[in-house]
């Protein structure tokens, strides 16, 4: 496993408790933390791949971001998509104090709606207007999207698209104008667009109502190698770019202006950064709450693993065999020590990276299943059939989809489970 990733190693310490990180045990291929969570799940688990929610974990870094959010004075804004589970935003939402969500699907959307009335939600990224257009035809409740809900834009051509539904529909729409501040992804990048979007929401101020700007700026935070610029020379330019386009709105369209506006900005990665700047109303964090490998950033080093996939080992055959080599195979684990135990594990070939025991590792020459995948270790992993194989995923908006319910632990006992959103 590359080493990078084993953040909670030996020797850290977090204010949640010492029972998170206690250093490992010899003589047992887990650490503490790992083997108390084995043998909670072969107890009380449902002996199949699992996705879990580590409740103190996820506590530490909702502090972090809450901390972060005050002090820049700022709203924080939940990004639906990268916590894709009710239960989970409530929880988060909850313990945040916030009722901001950022939603970039049409189904969630619509559960959302009806889970969370008193929501304030931003779509995160333009929809295709047939995608707005089921949003109404599906949507019940108390929700008022006339209040509560703010469209993500990016071309006069789509708002003109938006502004013949909201007259079909004979109601108004809240219009964010998305912003390029950089990430080079669409958005507007210039005033003559920005102008012409302006002009066309003044002038139907019956169906379109100015509701403010996104700037999404993740790449700030994500280490981009240092020719290109350091992370505060990348931040100097996004406000740059931002205060631009407010600047012009507020001389050009002032009209439109007013308190209360919308003025989102930053991600996971860049979030804390914006600490310096006091223009954005808020900031978008999803993401950095559950911190999955490719998270492993310096900007998010008071942040920790707060997800685990979890599937036990359905077999122990013992030294690597390759299909049609047989008898040779040996001349791997001869070669690689790593190689010297075999494991099927119920399921595999996630995005996901081996978190515990450590030494596992996937055999490409065998290849990857999505079934049964073949894992190597050394004679020291230790592991028996029904132990639990422990991953870390990559990412967590499409990962967390993949296990059904979600498993909450808190002090290495399942103590809820949640849902997920259903596509």
């Amino acid at each position: 496993m590359n080493r990078r990733h084993f953040v909670l190693g030996t020797g850290a310490v977090l204010a949640a408790g010492a029972w998170l990180l206690r250093p490992s045990d010899r003589g047992s291929p887990y650490t503490e933390y790992f083997r108390t969570l084995n043998a909670e799940l072969k107890a009380h688990g449902p002996m199949r791949p699992v996705m879990l929610i580590d409740l103190d974990r996820l506590d530490h870094n909702i502090d972090v971001v809450n901390q972060s959010v005050r002090r820049g004075g700022k709203q924080l804004r939940l990004v639906e998509k990268s916590l894709p589970s009710p239960g989970l935003l409530a929880y988060i939402a909850k313990r945040a104090g916030t009722q901001r969500l950022m939603s970039f699907h049409q189904p969630f959307l619509n559960h959302d709606a009806q889970v969370f009335p008193q929501a304030d939600i931003l779509i995160g990224k333009p929809l295709p207007v047939r995608s707005a257009e089921l949003f109404y035809q599906t949507h019940k409740g108390a929700f008022d999207p006339s209040r509560q809900l703010q469209w993500l834009l990016d071309t006069p051509e789509r708002l003109q698209q938006y502004l013949a539904l909201a007259q079909g529909l004979g109601t108004r729409l809240r219009v964010n104008i998305e912003l390029d501040v950089g990430l080079h992804r669409g958005g507007v990048s210039d005033n003559v667009v920005l102008g012409q979007m302006l002009t066309l929401i003044g002038a139907n101020p019956q169906h379109l109502e100015f509701a403010g700007f996104m700037g999404y700026d993740p790449f700030v935070g994500m280490g981009v190698p240092g020719i290109l610029g350091s992370p505060q020379a990348l931040f100097d330019q996004v406000m740059v770019r931002y205060n631009g386009c407010v600047d012009f709105t507020r001389q050009q369209f002032g009209r439109l202006w007013r308190e209360g506006l919308t003025l989102n900005t930053a991600g996971s990665p860049s979030y804390r950064i914006h600490e310096q700047e006091k223009l954005s109303t808020e900031v978008s964090v999803g993401t950095a709450l559950l911190k999955p490998t490719h998270y492993d950033l310096p900007s998010l080093s008071e942040h920790v693993p707060a997800a685990f996939i979890a599937t036990p080992v359905l077999k122990s055959t013992g030294p690597v065999n390759i299909p049609a080599l047989d008898g040779t195979s040996r001349v791997f684990s001869w070669w690689d020590p790593n190689q010297r135990e075999t494991f099927f594990i119920y399921g595999g070939n996630w995005m996901a990276e081996f978190e515990s025991p450590r030494g596992l590792q996937s055999n490409d020459l065998y290849g990857r299943s999505s079934n049964q995948e073949m894992v190597n270790g050394s004679s020291a992993v230790g592991l028996n059939i029904e132990d639990q194989v422990f991953l870390r995923p990559t990412q967590s908006e499409f990962v967390l989809l993949q296990f059904g319910d979600l498993l909450a632990v808190r002090g290495g006992k399942i103590v809820e489970t949640w849902p997920v959103y259903n596509n």
